[in-house]
């Protein structure tokens, strides 16, 4: 399963293209001055009206949504075949009744997992902290990177410090190498075609067959080890927290100078990151691989 792991990923990096990426688009438009130009959309109002009239129901007739939106039932159908074709709303053909659908769900729980990520985490990161001795760090998988969000500081005088927004490479990061240790080669390829293996200290695993080598303990083990790869000095370990889809969105880590963070103290920090990565996944209604 290793070697199989590893002969995918290198085949993937070394022979893919690289994905384009769109700029992300402005939320308004450029002549939008203000509330006062921002008028509904009819059929979009209305087709929101029916989604809420489906939501609040256990399974609901045409005729039952067309008298409670005030539609006309050709107007009420033809909104709801719309939302069907986008997953929004569901129809059971036996029954001949509508039912809310899974994509509503899936925009539900990014929501929530947006909100109380952080929230939720800093508890877990707490405790983290007090039972290693080094600061614990909360971070977020992007396209290309791994942006640190949240961080509990040790008491300690030296200590690792990652100011919230800080970006580090997927290779070069304990959660990052966390995050990548649980998607597929092929996706792993295109992520790292794209950012590159930029060499930071003599110990980045800069070389494929290296980092796939290293990718496929961590998935086996449940924790990574950034061992001086991004910052000399500093070692850090991470475990990958999951969204309900079984997805690594992020990672929880424990980072210290490597006087207090040994070899040695690694066999102990690894499952105790582990667990808490595991708590935080837990908490957001996540599952660790589906």
């Amino acid at each position: 399963m290793k070697n199989f792991f590893i002969v995918r990923l290198a085949k993937s990096v070394e022979n893919g293209a690289m994905e384009t990426t769109e700029k992300r688009q402005r939320g308004r438009p450029r002549a939008f001055n203000g509330p006062s130009e921002a008028g509904s959309v009819q059929s979009l109002d209305r087709a929101l009206r029916i989604l809420a009239i489906v939501a609040e129901g256990s399974g609901l007739s045409l005729s039952e949504i067309s008298a409670q939106s005030g539609l006309a039932a050709s107007t009420a159908y033809r909104m709801l075949t719309t939302l069907q074709n986008h997953g929004m709303v569901e129809f059971d053909t036996s029954d001949q009744l509508w039912s809310i659908g899974v994509e509503t769900y899936r925009m539900g729980a990014a929501f929530l997992r947006r909100r109380k990520l952080v929230d939720r985490a800093r508890v877990v990161m707490q405790e983290l902290m007090e039972r290693s001795g080094e600061t614990a760090n909360l971070g977020v998988a992007e396209d290309d990177c791994v942006v640190f969000v949240s961080q509990v500081e040790t008491h300690q005088a030296i200590r690792a410090f990652f100011r919230p927004g800080t970006r580090s490479p997927f290779h070069a990061s304990g959660i990052g190498k966390a995050v990548l240790a649980h998607l597929e080669p092929e996706r792993v390829g295109v992520i790292l075609r794209k950012a590159g293996l930029q060499r930071f200290t003599d110990r980045t695993l800069s070389d494929i067959s290296a980092l796939a080598h290293d990718l496929a303990t961590i998935k086996r083990r449940g924790w990574s080890v950034d061992d001086e790869e991004r910052h000399p000095g500093m070692r850090c370990v991470a475990a990958a927290i999951f969204n309900e889809f079984g997805e690594p969105i992020g990672g929880v880590s424990v980072s210290g100078p490597t006087v207090r963070v040994t070899p040695e103290r690694l066999a102990e920090i690894g499952p105790l990151v582990r667990d808490a990565a595991a708590e935080v996944t837990r908490m957001i209604g996540g599952v660790r691989e589906i």
